[in-house]
């Protein structure tokens, strides 16, 4: 069993940046597949990006591609998302995830495992 806690989030002004931190425990995090995932009040669970075991492949999706990037430490049992450029309707709650399979990386129902998400919020 893994567990992943995300830290991070708080109140940012738009244009700004944050980076979100992922700690994982429990598992061998090499093998896992990592991502991140948002939600805005009223809206489905939404893809932001995923890196692979290695960390030498990322994929994002097209709302963040630029602005944002994902990345790990392996040692530290860590992935990152650092946030540039923020908009308001970045404005959700941001989930770690893992998997262990590096197909479907962008379907909420294809990870194993969830952190309990921090919130990020972009207003002036």
């Amino acid at each position: 069993q893994v567990q992943l806690v995300e830290s991070g989030g708080g109140l940012v002004q738009p244009g700004g940046s944050l980076r979100l931190s992922c700690g994982a425990s429990g598992g061998t995090f090499s093998t896992y597949v990592m991502a991140w995932f948002r939600q805005a009040p009223g809206k489905e669970r939404d893809f932001v990006g995923a890196i692979s075991r290695s960390g030498a492949r990322t994929h994002y999706a097209d709302s963040v591609k630029g602005r944002f990037t994902i990345s790990r430490d392996n040692a530290k049992n860590t992935v990152y998302l650092q946030m540039n450029s923020l908009k308001p309707e970045d404005t959700a709650v941001y989930y770690c995830t893992a998997k262990q399979t590096p197909t479907g990386v962008e379907v909420p129902a294809e990870y194993d495992y969830w952190g309990q998400g921090t919130q990020v919020t972009v207003s002036s």
